[in-house]
C-alpha cells in the first residue's frame, strides 16, 4: 500500500510517517517510480509505534524495543529483557509527573495569593 492509504488506515498523518521511516521506525519499500509501497503489517506497526509514544517513549527508545515487542491487537508484550528498559523509562516519566505536580502547585499558591481585582470599567459607547 502506498503512504496515503497507510495514513488512512492508521490514523497517522503522512508526514509523521515519514518522521518514523527516518528514525528506523518502519521499513518501506521504493518503486520505480519512487512512491514508498508498506506491507500490510504496516498499519499494526504503526499502531505499536503510537502505542509505545503515547506511552512517553522517546523515538530513540521505541527503535530499541520494537524488534523486542510482539503485539496481540490492543497491547504491546515486550520480551522479558526489556523489562527493566520499561522500568527505568516509567521512574524517568514518573520524576517528570512530580516535577509538575510541584509546578503546578506553587503556580495555585501565586493565583490565590493574588487579590481579586475588578474588571477596569468600560466607557459607554455614544451611538
Amino acid at each position: 500500500m502506498r503512504i496515503g492509504e497507510l495514513s488512512r488506515r492508521s490514523g497517522v498523518s503522512v508526514r509523521a510517517l515519514r518522521y518514523y521511516e527516518e528514525q528506523g521506525l518502519l521499513a518501506s519499500r521504493r518503486c520505480p517510480n519512487g512512491y514508498r509501497e508498506y506491507d500490510e503489517s504496516a498499519v499494526a506497526r504503526v499502531g505499536q509505534i503510537q502505542l509505545l509514544y503515547s506511552a512517553g517513549l522517546c523515538s530513540s527508545k521505541i527503535v530499541e524495543l520494537l524488534p523486542c515487542v510482539r503485539s496481540d491487537g490492543e497491547r504491546v508484550i515486550p520480551s522479558a529483557g526489556l523489562v527493566g528498559d520499561l522500568q527505568v523509562e516509567r521512574a524517568r516519566i514518573l520524576r517528570q509527573i512530580e516535577e509538575m505536580a510541584a509546578s503546578l502547585h506553587v503556580l495555585d499558591g501565586v493565583i490565590a495569593a493574588a487579590e481579586p481585582s475588578e474588571s477596569p470599567a468600560v466607557p459607554a459607547s455614544s451611538g
